[in-house]
């Protein structure tokens, strides 16, 4: 097989990245660079942004936020478990269904220790 054959996709590459910059390139000339008191305010993260060279990017953060971050890709990831087993519960029968639903008991156990011990709770 010769390298001739890759050429294509060497072309397909060339262009999707070509592309790729010349739609960032234009965003960035066009956006408007004037932030004001509302852009920089606190929103969902509850702090401050990183707008003054003299703030320093290390400062630390409320585990809080990490907490929710994993808890909720953890969750989302367990959802995902729920299409194929739904599309494929004809086939796997009630082994199948015990199965998920022993996995989804233990999901909503975990789910209830977290809840109790306030891991949902926004300070």
């Amino acid at each position: 097989m010769a390298l001739d054959a890759y050429f294509p996709i060497l072309v397909f590459f060339a262009v999707a990245f070509g592309f790729a910059a010349l739609l960032l390139g234009i965003s960035w000339m066009r956006s408007k660079r004037n932030p004001y008191a509302q852009k920089n305010a606190p929103y969902e993260c509850g702090f401050d942004s990183f707008d003054a060279p003299e703030k320093n990017a290390r400062r630390q953060f409320d585990v809080q936020f990490y907490l929710v971050a994993i808890l909720f890709i953890i969750f989302d990831l367990e959802i995902a478990f729920l299409f194929p087993w739904a599309i494929s519960l004809e086939y796997i029968g009630w082994p199948g269904f015990w199965s998920m639903m022993i996995f989804l008991g233990i999901l909503t156990i975990g789910f209830v220790y977290e809840w109790r011990k306030g891991a949902l709770d926004w300070r």
